[in-house]
């Protein structure tokens, strides 16, 4: 069995000088597909509300969502990390409400760390869930859950002020003690600055080559939709091939070309006697049936 990845791992990484690969997993097959291809860090994000359930913001995703996805995941990943997303309002409210929360997605679905979003605003909450045993990733930049705050998906930290405060977040993060920070949609320059004065690695998405590592939506690499983000590189057109499998698997039924001889079972050379004997059953079922006669 491969060796787990885990915070030391992650950490050592960024000593070394070697890149860190997260991509998101929602399901058993994906994940596992994802692991044994050697993702270091399985993400179950909150962008399943927009790439699973086809919301249009992150906001809809529950407590009970990202569990039903994380135990999926947790079931196939035997190398790669189990990183659950915190989804809205399930850490904000209070610190002990996020330690409540943050808990039970390590001891019912299974993950290894949660990440959560925002910066100096949630340190203390970070810091207690660090302290309650909780290993906590953080996420600046582009915070999908305070996109209607942002006015839309806009990049952040283009000004001196936007960029310094990104800084100071990071720092507050790292003394709160997280094992690392997402850096989602920020200027490749100021990204590469923050991840030089970090200890601990950034990840980035969409934040340019500076960064520990480098983070992915899965629909989005694999072209499962037609379109997708721009920072997002498109290794494969699953999308298409689904299509295209599925037009021609109906193709195939409407001309009954499917299914043929070798996707049933057959009786054989007993075909003669079982059909027979169904019939004589249905024979003398009928008979049993008849009204007596007056």
């Amino acid at each position: 069995m491969a060796k787990r990845v885990t915070i030391r791992f992650l950490l050592d990484a960024k000593a070394n000088g070697e890149r860190i690969t997260l991509v998101t997993a929602y399901d058993y097959p994906t994940a596992l597909a994802c692991d044994e291809a050697g993702a270091d860090v399985l993400l179950i994000g909150d962008s399943l509300g927009m790439v699973v359930q086809g919301q249009d913001t992150t906001l809809p995703v529950t407590l009970e969502h990202i569990l039903y996805h994380t135990r999926m995941v947790a079931r196939a990943a035997k190398r790669a990390m189990v990183l659950a997303d915190m989804p809205f309002l399930s850490y904000q409210v209070s610190p002990e409400e996020a330690v409540r929360n943050a808990g039970r997605l390590l001891a019912e679905g299974g993950a290894q760390a949660v990440k959560l979003e925002g910066g100096r605003a949630v340190a203390t909450t970070v810091r207690r869930m660090v302290d309650s045993g909780i290993p906590v990733m953080g996420h600046l930049g582009l915070t999908p859950q305070s996109v209607h705050a942002f006015g839309g998906y806009r990049v952040q930290g283009r000004t001196r002020e936007a960029a310094a405060a990104l800084l100071l977040d990071s720092l507050a993060l790292e003394e709160a003690g997280a094992f690392a920070i997402v850096l989602e949609l920020v200027p490749a320059e100021v990204a590469e600055e923050v991840s030089k004065r970090l200890r601990i690695p950034t990840i980035g998405i969409g934040s340019g080559e500076g960064c520990d590592g480098q983070a992915q939506v899965l629909p989005d690499m694999i072209g499962l939709y037609e379109s997708g983000p721009r920072h997002a590189r498109r290794y494969a057109e699953v999308g298409k091939a689904i299509r295209d499998a599925v037009a021609a698997y109906c193709g195939d039924v409407r001309t009954m070309a499917f299914p043929g001889p070798e996707n049933a079972p057959s009786l054989g050379s007993e075909s003669a006697e079982v059909l027979a004997a169904m019939r004589q059953a249905v024979g003398e079922a009928t008979q049993n049936d008849e009204p007596d006669q007056v």
